[in-house]
């Protein structure tokens, strides 16, 4: 993840018109910088997506026009080029000229539509390389793994686009804890299962947020730490409300260059976190493995090789 320092240097970057001006970088490159920003919208990367692959074309559009063949509303392309840096739609299309305008004939030939994936794909390497630097130092993992395990039941939650990590790491830890309890739905439903957690011995609560981060998962950590629970959580967030909230976080970056958010980096860290919970009671780990792993046999759950 960018540091604080690296984002705003980036941006002064770009306002001061530095960014993007270097001939040797091309237009869509230069525009896959101007946009990386992890907290667009969806349909704000719509825009940025069509602004990526019809540059030469939308550097000329009128507000209205881009925001008919990107398939957007007019206040979504002022709301857009707000997210990005710029006073309004008029100062956004003036960058967009310059960045097409300035390109010099017999420079880099542009890049091909299919390369925004195999971009997407460079910056979720990039959040692994940093995971791995951050697994360097693995003693306060460890440690959050072995109160994990500890923690009967222990409860898991994740709301809205949260939903998919919950259940991942949810079904992984049943195989090697006794007593795991899911939580997908928030409002009463989430009060609810926290507070039956609780009195029924729980001590900790995984909980996992990702952009956009909902409401509701805020209030859910609230009542969770009011209610006696201690609260790890997984987020790309390095500061804000949510962790404000968490007994302990761990943040890592997700993949923002496509139209939905990627989330290899939050999926190893996952994985890392039941390899912790495994290591900090191996005989009970062993004896729930063997046990499962005579019943999928019994009841022929998987295709055999």
């Amino acid at each position: 993840m960018r540091s604080p320092q690296q984002a705003r240097a980036q941006a002064s970057a770009i306002t001061s018109g530095k960014a993007g001006q270097d001939p040797e970088v091309s237009p869509t490159a230069q525009l896959r910088t101007l946009f990386d920003r992890p907290r667009l919208s969806p349909g704000q990367r719509r825009i940025a997506q069509y602004l990526i692959e019809h540059i030469a074309e939308a550097a000329f559009l009128s507000i209205t026009d881009l925001a008919d063949r990107a398939g957007v509303s007019q206040p979504s392309v002022t709301r857009f080029a707000s997210a990005v840096g710029f006073s309004g739609y008029p100062a956004l299309r003036e960058r967009l000229q310059s960045i097409t305008l300035g390109t010099r004939s017999g420079g880099p030939a542009e890049e091909v539509r299919g390369n925004e994936l195999q971009a997407a794909v460079d910056a979720e390497i990039e959040n692994l390389e940093n995971l791995r630097r951050d697994f360097a130092d693995a003693d306060r993992f460890i440690e959050v793994g072995r109160r994990l395990s500890a923690s009967t039941p222990l409860t898991v939650l994740g709301l809205r686009i949260s939903v998919s990590l919950a259940e991942y790491f949810a079904y992984a830890a049943r195989r090697i804890h006794p007593d795991v309890r899911l939580v997908t739905l928030g409002g009463s439903v989430a009060y609810d299962a926290l507070l039956q957690s609780r009195e029924a011995g729980g001590s900790w609560v995984l909980a996992f947020s990702m952009p956009r981060h909902a409401q509701e998962t805020l209030t859910a950590v609230r009542v969770a730490r009011s209610a006696g629970l201690k609260v790890a959580l997984i987020t790309d967030l390095a500061l804000g409300p949510i962790v404000d909230e968490a007994d302990v976080t761990f943040a890592t970056g997700t993949g923002s260059r496509l139209v939905f958010d990627s989330y290899a980096a939050p999926v190893v860290m996952c994985a890392a976190l039941l390899q912790a919970m495994t290591d900090a009671d191996p005989e009970r780990t062993q004896a729930r493995l063997d046990e499962y792993e005579h019943v999928a046999d019994e009841h022929q759950f998987f295709l055999r090789d």
